[in-house]
């Protein structure tokens, strides 16, 4: 038998203190994540970052966290993987989290025991990077590695030119602008960042960024100077890839633009750096700097076009492995385990970017 696993980053399980600290102290300690030595890092780590940060991230998340479906990655990430076995009835489909709960490691011993020989991996990240597509990875190879029969294994590559992708993250983008009750006068296109260092040291992110949003504004038909490309959740003092959207925003409500989208192409889901820090902080900023109206643009979510983009590209990826079937036809269940049940509850790169 054939599964399919997405990998998404993951999410605290509730937004307090308490749920804050082990989320962060495991995504904090991820070496992909922080490459700083562990001798200096987590001394700083446990007395200085967790014992304020998850006091204050507790508070951003309770600004997001919805009463009836909690946190908006897992809610999306649940739907996604729910619309999605819809494509492919005869094969388990499920999610694990990097961070938090389903785990991964968990899961893939769940889809194991349960007869999957065959498993194809999807990370919910469009462009590499090794702070998120290789920190996936590792989670998945981690889990292996704790199993006596190891299934035969693919992983998705990743998709930031992939044409359904692309046009899924149109599709989605139209669809907010045509809600609007006004007409943006610029557009920013904002991307998780990541430190200098990383790029400059090999990371292709910043070159899988510029990629996709050529690709994006090809298809949007935006003019060139009608866009700007930005990195967005930059952590620390150390230079991170630039702009930043902050900075951006700013400038442009200093030049007299008033209404600004803002699309945010490598988010697959909802989260906190979508809703509250472009929503909530960046509106801020460009507001106080002379802005009227900023929207940060939906991730694509549970959009039927993007359910089908996963589909293309996964049947694409599990060619022989596969049964190709159309939505709508019952799935042949797991044993109801924990896996089922976290489904109901809830360098070139630095160049490229310069030229952009």
């Amino acid at each position: 038998m054939t599964g399919i696993l997405l990998i998404q980053l993951g999410t605290p399980d509730k937004p307090t203190y308490a749920g804050l600290f082990p989320y962060l102290r495991q995504f904090l300690s991820d070496p992909r994540v922080i490459e700083v030595p562990r001798l200096i890092w987590l001394p700083l780590l446990y007395l200085r970052i967790l014992p304020f940060r998850s006091g204050a991230s507790a508070a951003k998340y309770r600004r997001i966290w919805d009463e009836k479906t909690g946190s908006p990655l897992l809610h999306y990430t649940q739907r996604q993987t729910q619309l999605l076995q819809e494509y492919f009835p005869h094969h388990p489909v499920r999610f694990g989290m990097i961070v938090g709960q389903p785990s991964v490691r968990q899961v893939v011993r769940e889809m194991v025991d349960a007869g999957v020989e065959r498993l194809i991996v999807m990370p919910m990240f469009p462009q590499y990077s090794a702070t998120s597509f290789a920190s996936a990875t590792d989670a998945l190879f981690r889990a292996l590695m704790q199993l006596r029969r190891v299934p035969a294994v693919r992983v998705v590559p990743p998709y930031y030119d992939h044409p359904a992708y692309l046009e899924a993250l149109a599709a989605t983008i139209r669809d907010d602008l045509a809600q609007l009750p006004w007409e943006p006068e610029h557009f920013v296109i904002s991307y998780h960042g990541i430190p200098q260092k990383y790029a400059q040291r090999g990371d292709p992110y910043a070159t899988h960024v510029v990629r996709t949003t050529r690709a994006l504004v090809k298809r949007m038909g935006w003019p060139r100077t009608q866009w700007t490309q930005t990195y967005q959740s930059r952590f620390g003092r150390a230079a991170w890839l630039k702009p930043y959207t902050d900075d951006v925003l700013e400038q442009l409500a200093k030049k007299g633009v008033k209404r600004v989208y803002v699309a945010l192409p490598g988010f697959t889901a909802d989260c906190l750096e979508t809703i509250d820090e472009i929503g909530h902080e960046s509106r801020e900023v460009f507001e106080q700097a002379g802005g009227e109206h900023l929207k940060n643009g939906t991730c694509l979510n549970d959009h039927p076009q993007w359910i089908a983009a996963m589909a293309r590209i996964l049947r694409e990826e599990g060619h022989g492995w596969l049964t190709d079937s159309a939505p709508g036809q019952v799935a042949v269940p797991l044993t109801a385990t924990s896996a089922t049940v976290g489904l109901s509850q809830g360098n070139t790169a630095v160049a490229e970017c310069k030229r952009l």
